[in-house]
C-alpha cells in the first residue's frame, strides 16, 4: 500500500487518464485547502476520495467543477491539458457535479431543474416536449424514476439526487462528480444510489464519489484516493485493502467501530409524551398519531425508522418548532411544556441537534463563535448590562472550537457558510452537548461525519447519558441504532409500532418494524 504522502506513483496500467490533477494547490484565509495534490481518473472507474472532514475533498472537486481557481496545479482531460473557469467550461469538457446540499429551485418543476441553463429552443420558443422527451429516456435507461411535473419543494430526499444526476445525463457528462451524495438518503436509498451508479460505470461513465463511508466505499470504488489536512497520503486499490486500513489513512491512527458503553443506570423520567399528534406538513392526516413514551435520565431511546415515517414532526413537537394537535401533552422533568416557547425549552434542559443543520442549526452568515452563543449570548456569562462581552464569546468559541476539533480557517471568526458540511455539523454538537441540559435530542448526529468524528460524538453522547441526561436519538443509520441505543422504538407511519432491545433483536428484525410488516401490541413505559 503506498502511503507516500508527496505525490502518487506513475500509473501507467491506463493512458491517457479522464482525468488528471496533478499538484494541485489550493489556499483560502488561514487554510492550505489542497497541497499540492494529484489525482488519476481511469475511463469507466468508480475512484472514490476519502478523508476527514476538512480534509479538502469538496474543495478539489470543485476546482475540477470551475468552482474555485487553484494556486498552482494543472488538470488534464484525456492526455490534453484544460482550463476551466467555471462551470461551463466544466460541463463543456463533458463534466458534471452532484452538490452535497443540492443545487435545485424549490419552486420549480423536476424537468424545469434539469434543463435549466440550457433550455431548448426554436427561435426562442421552449421547447418543453423535447426536453421532457429525452429527460423521460434517461430516467428509463438508467433507472432514475422520477415524475418530471413534479415540483422540487414537494419530492423526497432521494427523488432531489435523482434531479441532479439527471442534470448531469441530459448534459451528456462522462465525468460524474457526486460529493457525499448518500448523507441524508435512507438506507433503501443508498442500496438504490449504489445500482445506480454501478450502471453508470458500467455505461463508459467515469465517476469520482467523494465519500467518509468505509462501507460504501469497499462496495462501490474500484480504487481510493485518500486526502489528510489537505495533503494527499496515497491511493489504493479496493481489493487489495481493508476498512481498518483506509480509516487508518484518513485520520492517522486506529479508529474503533464499535461504541463502548457501560450498561444504563437509569433513574428519573425526563421525558414524558401523552397522546402527541402532529399534523403533517404535506397531506391531511395527522404525520404522528397518538405516540405516548418515556425517556428517563442515563439511558439513550432511539427512534428508528425510514425516512418520511413522522420522525420529524415528532421532534419538531418536542423541541418547539411544531405545535401539536390538541391533546397531546409534552413533559419536562414533570412540568408540561406543550406550549411552551423555543427559548424556553432550551433555557430548561432541552438540547437539540437538529434533522437540517442549515435550516434549524446554523445562521450560515453569522461567524463561527456566534453560531456558538446563540442560545447563551443574553446569560450573564457573556453580557453585561445588555451588551455582549466579545472577549468572552471568543475565548468559549475558542475552547470548544479546540475539544470538539471544529476546523476553520479563520477559527472562531471564520463565517459559517464556508466550513465544511461535517464542520458546520461538529460546531452544532459542541455548542449542544456543552450546554447544561437534562434532555438532549439528537437527530442525525453524525450525519455528514467522518470515522473518527463519529467515534467522538458517540463517546460524547454516551457521556452525556452517564452524567444523567436523558437521550432521545433519531436515526436511519442501523449500524449507529444498534451501537448506540439502550433502548429501541420503532416509527412506522407516525406510530411506534415496536419496542426492541439492541442486545436480543437484529437489523433483520429492525426492518421488519420499519417496513410495517411487523407490530408490536402496545405496552406500557416504552411504547404506548
Amino acid at each position: 500500500m503506498n502511503n507516500d504522502i508527496s505525490s502518487p506513483r506513475p500509473d501507467t496500467e491506463t493512458a491517457p487518464y479522464a482525468i488528471e490533477m496533478r499538484n494541485i494547490t489550493k489556499v483560502f484565509p488561514g487554510i492550505v485547502a489542497n497541497d499540492n495534490i494529484t489525482l488519476q481518473l481511469r475511463r469507466g472507474e468508480i475512484h472514490a476520495l476519502l478523508g476527514e472532514n476538512g480534509a479538502g475533498k469538496t474543495t478539489l472537486m470543485s476546482v475540477l467543477f470551475g468552482l474555485y481557481q487553484p494556486e498552482g496545479g494543472e488538470i488534464y482531460k484525456d492526455g490534453v491539458r484544460v482550463t476551466i473557469n467555471n462551470p461551463n467550461d466544466a460541463n463543456a469538457l463533458g463534466i458534471g457535479m452532484v452538490h452535497q446540499h443540492f443545487k435545485l429551485v424549490d419552486v420549480f418543476t423536476v424537468l424545469d431543474n434539469i434543463i435549466l441553463g440550457i433550455e431548448p429552443n426554436t427561435l426562442g420558443f421552449l421547447r418543453r416536449s423535447a426536453a421532457r422527451e429525452k429527460v423521460l429516456k434517461l430516467s428509463e435507461t438508467y433507472g432514475l424514476n422520477v415524475d418530471p411535473d413534479a415540483l422540487v419543494e414537494d419530492i423526497t430526499v432521494g427523488m432531489q439526487q435523482r434531479t441532479e444526476i439527471l442534470k448531469m445525463l441530459y448534459r451528456d457528462n462522462e465525468i460524474l462528480i457526486f460529493d457525499e451524495p448518500t448523507a441524508a438518503l435512507t438506507p433503501q436509498e443508498i442500496g438504490e444510489l449504489m445500482q445506480i451508479i454501478k450502471g453508470l460505470a458500467a455505461e463508459g461513465k467515469s465517476i469520482l464519489f467523494i465519500s467518509h463511508k468505509l462501507n460504501e466505499i469497499m462496495e462501490i470504488a474500484d480504487r481510493c484516493t485518500v486526502l489528510r489536512k489537505g495533503k494527499y497520503i496515497g491511493t489504493v486499490r479496493i481489493d487489495e485493502t481493508t476498512k481498518e486500513e483506509l480509516s487508518n489513512m484518513m485520520v492517522g491512527r486506529d479508529v474503533k467501530f464499535a461504541v463502548d458503553k457501560e450498561p444504563p443506570k437509569t433513574g428519573r423520567t425526563v421525558l414524558e409524551i401523552e397522546n402527541l399528534s402532529v399534523r403533517s406538513r404535506l397531506h391531511k392526516k395527522n404525520a404522528v398519531n397518538g405516540v405516548s413514551l418515556t425517556v428517563r435520565a442515563g439511558e439513550i431511546v432511539c427512534i428508528a425508522g425510514i425516512d418520511g415515517n413522522g420522525q420529524s414532526e415528532f421532534v419538531s413537537a418536542i423541541t418547539g418548532l411544531e405545535k401539536p394537535e390538541p391533546g397531546s401533552r409534552i413533559l419536562l422533568e414533570g412540568e408540561d411544556i406543550t406550549k411552551k416557547s423555543i427559548r424556553y425549552r432550551n433555557t430548561h434542559g432541552v438540547s437539540h441537534i437538529p434533522e437540517d443543520r442549515h435550516k434549524h442549526g446554523l445562521v450560515l452568515d453569522y461567524t463561527l463563535e456566534q453560531n456558538i452563543v446563540l442560545q447563551r449570548y443574553f446569560e450573564e456569562a457573556f453580557q453585561h448590562g445588555g451588551f455582549i462581552r466579545f472577549d468572552r464569546v471568543r475565548g468559549y468559541a475558542e475552547t470548544l472550537i479546540e475539544k470538539f476539533d471544529v476546523r476553520s480557517g479563520q477559527g472562531p471568526t471564520t463565517v459559517a457558510r464556508s466550513m465544511s458540511g461535517g464542520n458546520q455539523q461538529k460546531a452544532i454538537i459542541a455548542r449542544e452537548l456543552d450546554r447544561s441540559h437534562s434532555l438532549l435530542v439528537a437527530v442525525q448526529p453524525t450525519r455528514g461525519l467522518d470515522v473518527g468524528a463519529i467515534e467522538f460524538v458517540h463517546r460524547e453522547i454516551v457521556a452525556s447519558r452517564d452524567a444523567g441526561s436523558a437521550v432521545l436519538l433519531v436515526s436511519l443509520e442501523l449500524d449507529e441504532v444498534m451501537n448506540l441505543s439502550d433502548r429501541i422504538l420503532v416509527m412506522y407511519e407516525g406510530e411506534i409500532t415496536g419496542e426492541l432491545d439492541p442486545h436480543t433483536t437484529t437489523m433483520q428484525e429492525i426492518g421488519l418494524y420499519m417496513a410495517g410488516a411487523k407490530r408490536q401490541e402496545p405496552k406500557k413505559g416504552g411504547a404506548a
